[in-house]
């Protein structure tokens, strides 16, 4: 009897049994969710079963083979060491890599046209086509040629995809093409003069002793054919061993798209090394340049050769943050999401064209992403928060072995024990700090002025002043360096200027191919609440570098991969990630010692009401600068405090009580004066909406004192036309609350795809 002809009735009596073959379990809590998930996408023969792997910070939290990996002609149970038909994800663990190899060797560019190392592959505005284009589908090249294309052997195949037109322009439209993986495939043979399979065993598969992967002209001695799962049949005969695609079998199983086998265990050890930053075979700047994202035509993201877009490609589940997590599918079934902010990897092997081909995993990866996502989230918080200067001294500074260093950073730069950076950084071997740059108030933060270059006294590096006659390195003071590590405390402000100051460090790097990394703080405000409107973008200014809300939610790092891909700077960015910090942790649950960022910001009080109240200061308006509490009491000469704080006692806003006051500053606004106004008390910090309390400010004061105050110079630091003009109409704090969250909803969508830490 034909296989395709096997009576429907002892096909389900398959799938009924399928569902019982189980083994042993290695994390009972998982396994019993993940093990229903698993049998009821068997139950409705989408799949006759699966091995699911999931790794989290160097343990193994399951590995267990469900159902059967074969169903017909005999039925086999599924085991842990099934070798898999990976399909697709031959594109990511091949191709991908190996172009990167070559990246890294200098052999190629990834700007360089594919045409420059394939001559033929010319004609129809193929000759623009460039290499990251091909990575990244958007090369104008349609997604698969004609399957006769094939029929007569590799040459005439080439010589069809030579030939082929362009659907759309390089660069223009995004898609997913098989036809250009098969072209940076053969590039790679042609560099190596060697063949694919080959050149993959010797450059990734040995060195990472992924024993049971390989194509399958390689892998005939790696395990015998029962141990590969079957998918469907082909003229008769059940495939088991042999290439799916029909593309792939016709080039002899070795193509760039297709026709790699692999084993869940030997996927994880891939997986582990683009994690762990390369090891062997790729440096740690590869790795990240490898899995950078890019935003591409159609509100699509991917990395070059990953996925990053889950409504397309493999769910990630809801605690894997979108954009900086990836991943892959195969055709055939299997999949892998690797999350570097968690340390977790995901990997779901299943075989779901068998017997039929009418299988469909998608259901089941979403079930298991999102069950390991909340087994993740319930997970209690560890401590300590380690900062990324103590990360990296973790690994011993390795990845700044034998390079020129420079360092942006200031007092707050400390490790938890409390040495400074810039000791750590010149103490250590084999690293070599030759410069320092600092931002506004200095590199001990004790300047409220114009900053000058200088010299340290304790190492004797030169100081670069990037708050003094320029506030962007130049290229002299860039030459000779191979990368600048960032180490600065933000306090999670918009117009707290040191993330405009790492804006331009990274623009400066761009520009003279110099790597930027930084060492991730807390924001110590947390890094769940995203309040203010977002800064006009066409009024950039050095309190309004990139359009962000006055209180943006995020790390110093996590700015940092937004400006560089939100601005195209294609910086060589890493990011130092910290451990053990969760969104929800201020400053005062990480258990780091806290010093004053600047000489105005003396306690976390008043970075909790910096984005409010600091939002008036350049009004004539004392803020407090100039006495003990800045940012804690406002007011001028022209206010009466008691009637200042029964206006906004009216305001009813949460978490805050309003005292009057009268204070004399002995510097700034209002010097030596005497000014009555009110003293900001914080009741209930966890209920302040620092934003509300500015508009209220703001409200009360333009509704008492409109002739006094001048309200208009406040779009200093507001950037936002459609909010002054709302003060300017007598609006209510509510009605500018209203167009405040109203003006966020779109940067909340893109933050999304930045947030390096997982919401416990």
């Amino acid at each position: 009897m034909p296989l395709r002809a096997l009576p429907a009735i002892i096909f389900s009596l398959f799938f009924l049994v399928a569902a019982g073959g189980v083994e042993q379990s290695t994390n009972p809590t998982l396994d019993s969710e993940i093990a229903q998930a698993v049998q009821e996408a068997m139950a409705s023969r989408q799949m006759p079963g699966a091995v699911v792997l999931v790794w989290h910070q160097n343990q193994i939290l399951l590995h267990q083979a469900y159902g059967y990996r074969s169903l017909i002609p005999q039925i086999e149970q599924m085991t842990t060491d099934t070798i898999f038909d990976m399909a697709s994800i031959t594109k990511p663990i091949v191709t991908a890599t190996l172009v990167m190899q070559l990246v890294e060797q200098g052999r190629l560019k990834l700007e360089d046209k594919a045409s420059k190392y394939l001559p033929s592959f010319t004609g129809h505005g193929k000759e623009d086509i460039t290499l990251q284009q091909l990575m990244l589908h958007i090369s104008g090249l349609i997604a698969d040629n004609a399957q006769e294309d094939y029929e007569k052997g590799e040459k005439v195949a080439f010589e069809k995809i030579d030939a082929l037109k362009l659907i759309n322009k390089p660069g223009e439209k995004f898609v997913y093409s098989d036809v250009g993986y098969m072209v940076l495939g053969r590039m790679v043979e042609g560099i190596y003069k060697k063949p694919l399979e080959v050149i993959a065993q010797e450059q990734i598969f040995e060195p990472l002793k992924m024993k049971q992967t390989g194509y399958r002209r390689i892998s005939k001695s790696q395990g015998s054919v029962q141990q590969y799962a079957p998918t469907e049949p082909e003229d008769g005969k059940m495939m088991r061993g042999v290439v799916h695609d029909p593309r792939g079998r016709a080039l002899d199983g070795v193509a760039g798209h297709a026709g790699l086998f692999s084993t869940s265990s030997d996927f994880l050890t891939f997986a582990m090394m683009i994690m762990q930053g390369g090891g062997k075979i790729m440096k740690p700047e590869t790795v990240q340049q490898l899995i950078r994202p890019h935003h591409l035509p159609g509100g699509r993201m991917r990395s070059l050769g990953w996925d990053m877009d889950t409504h397309y490609s493999v769910p990630r589940g809801d605690a894997f943050p979108l954009g900086l997590s990836f991943g892959h599918t195969g055709f055939t079934g299997p999949s892998v999401w690797i999350d570097p902010t968690s340390q977790t990897i995901v990997i779901i092997m299943t075989n779901r064209v068998h017997p039929d081909g009418k299988g469909n995993a998608t259901a089941m990866r979403r079930a298991v992403a999102n069950i390991v996502g909340r087994y993740l989230t319930k997970k209690p918080t560890r401590s300590p928060v380690l900062a990324g200067i103590d990360v990296i001294r973790k690994e011993n500074f390795k990845t700044l072995e034998n390079k020129r260093i420079g360092l942006l950073t200031n007092h707050t730069g400390r490790g938890r024990e409390g040495t400074s950076t810039i000791d750590i950084l010149h103490s250590a071997t084999k690293v070599k700090l030759v410069a320092l740059f600092s931002p506004e108030h200095g590199i001990r933060g004790d300047v409220d002025a114009a900053v000058a270059d200088g010299r340290d006294q304790s190492t004797g590096l030169p100081i670069y002043s990037l708050y003094g006659k320029q506030k962007k390195p130049t290229r002299e003071q860039l030459q000779g360096l191979d990368a600048i590590v960032v180490d600065l405390q933000d306090i999670g402000c918009r117009f707290y200027t040191y993330i405009t100051t790492l804006g331009y460090v990274m623009e400066a790097a761009a520009e003279s191919n110099v790597q930027v990394i930084v060492l991730d703080r807390p924001n110590p405000l947390g890094g769940e609440v995203v309040q203010g409107p977002v800064n006009d973008a066409d009024k950039p200014s050095f309190v309004a570098y990139h359009p962000l809300p006055l209180r943006h939610g995020m790390t110093i790092g996590e700015i940092a991969w937004l400006i560089n891909v939100e601005r195209n700077y294609s910086a060589n960015l890493l990011v130092f990630r910290m451990e053990n910090w969760d969104r929800d942790m201020a400053y005062d649950r990480t258990g780091l010692l806290w010093r004053n960022p600047s000489p105005n910001m003396r306690s976390l009080n008043a970075a909790w009401l910096y984005p409010g109240v600091g939002l008036l200061e350049t009004t004539n308006l004392s803020v407090g600068r100039g006495t003990d509490k800045p940012f804690e009491m406002i007011g001028a000469p022209w206010i009466d405090g008691v009637r200042w704080a029964q206006e906004l006692s009216r305001e009813s806003v949460a978490g805050i009580r309003f005292v009057p006051c009268e204070f004399k500053p002995i510097s700034s606004v209002y010097a030596n004066k005497t000014c009555q106004g009110v003293q900001i008390v914080m009741e209930e910090k966890g209920k302040v909406n620092s934003i509300q309390l500015g508009f209220a400010l703001a409200v009360t004061l333009k509704r008492l004192y409109s002739q006094e105050w001048e309200w208009k110079k406040m779009h200093t630091l507001l950037v936002n036309d459609e909010m002054m003009k709302l003060l300017e109409d007598g609006a209510s704090v509510q009605n500018m609350l209203e167009l405040s969250e109203k003006n966020l909803e779109a940067f909340l969508k893109v933050r999304q795809k930045y947030l390096l830490y997982p919401k416990d």
